[in-house]
């Protein structure tokens, strides 16, 4: 779908819907968990190969810290300019690609959300096998990770496109006939 805008230029805004969607989840699941369990709270759900557990995360996805919240805040920003550049310079065509950036985008904003009001991200699901424990992360970083995994795919799909050698085409058989 293709909205007008005034100057005629088109804004394409087909899977744009994703991203309120993707936040909803995230903040409403963060709500939930910030309502029902204490600071630190690990529930079992399967056993101890994935519980609920509650945390603020200070730094960035999975537990990498880049230093001040401030700039956190001010480097996720700047990231979703970027994103929000890259997805009004793909052709209209390129539905996964938008997919895939709608996907981040909602991701970024969610966690964006959270440095903003908290200044630090809420995270809950907490999966793992005895001592061995992935980092702790919510719904937006699953839709930034599941986006960001699209992306790669998307671009190397589009690249194998562009770098594939033009076929020649057979004539067709009235130029075929003609030639007789």
């Amino acid at each position: 779908m293709q909205v007008q805008t005034r100057g005629g230029v088109g804004l394409r805004v087909t899977f744009l819907w994703i991203i309120p969607l993707a936040v909803a989840i995230d903040q409403v699941s963060k709500f939930i968990v910030r309502g029902s369990m204490a600071l630190y709270q690990s529930e079992p759900v399967l056993g101890n190969f994935f519980r609920l557990t509650y945390i603020h995360n200070p730094g960035a996805a999975f537990g990498l810290n880049m230093g001040s919240p401030f700039l956190h805040t001010a480097f996720s920003i700047l990231a979703l300019g970027i994103l929000v550049y890259l997805y009004r310079s793909l052709a209209e065509n390129e539905r996964f690609l938008r997919l895939a950036l709608c996907l981040v985008l909602g991701g970024a904003v969610g966690n964006i959300i959270d440095r903003l009001y908290l200044g630090e991200v809420v995270d809950f699901f907490d999966f793992g096998l005895g001592d061995l424990r992935w980092p702790i992360f919510n719904f937006a970083d699953s839709f930034v990770t599941v986006g960001v995994l699209l992306l790669v795919l998307g671009y190397s799909r589009r690249e194998k496109t562009d770098a594939s050698p033009e076929q020649p085409s057979s004539p067709a058989p009235e130029e075929e006939i003609a030639r007789e």
